[in-house]
């Protein structure tokens, strides 16, 4: 099973995008989820996490302008992203937290510009 980002886009700083990542099964219901990205030349990140009673987390460079939120009846996973930063340019993946191999899939790539 692999878990496929989508939403991702070229926008403008301050702009805004909305990522999903639906699931096949339960794989949200069960789990926490999470939203990782990587930007070139650097390792992949946890940016968002959200756990099976809904409770969340950010990284401290997203705090403030992205919301993780889940959508169980519909076994989806949602980044809403504001006030984006050139810095914020990466590919997102979606994934269980913590995370497994067998889900990773190619992400969505979202790129700033300023």
């Amino acid at each position: 099973v692999q878990l496929q980002a989508c939403g991702g886009g070229l926008v403008q700083a301050g702009g805004s995008l909305r990522l999903s990542c639906a699931a096949s099964g339960s794989i949200f219901s069960n789990n926490a989820a999470g939203w990782y990205r990587q930007a070139p030349g650097k390792q992949r990140e946890l940016v968002a996490r959200i756990s099976s009673g809904g409770m969340t987390n950010y990284a401290g460079s997203v705090k403030g302008r992205f919301t993780i939120s889940r959508d169980k009846a519909k076994n989806t996973v949602y980044l809403q992203m504001n006030s984006l930063k050139p810095e914020d340019t990466a590919v997102y993946y979606c994934n269980i937290f913590p995370t497994r191999d067998a889900y990773w899939g190619q992400g969505t790539q979202v790129t700033v510009s300023s």
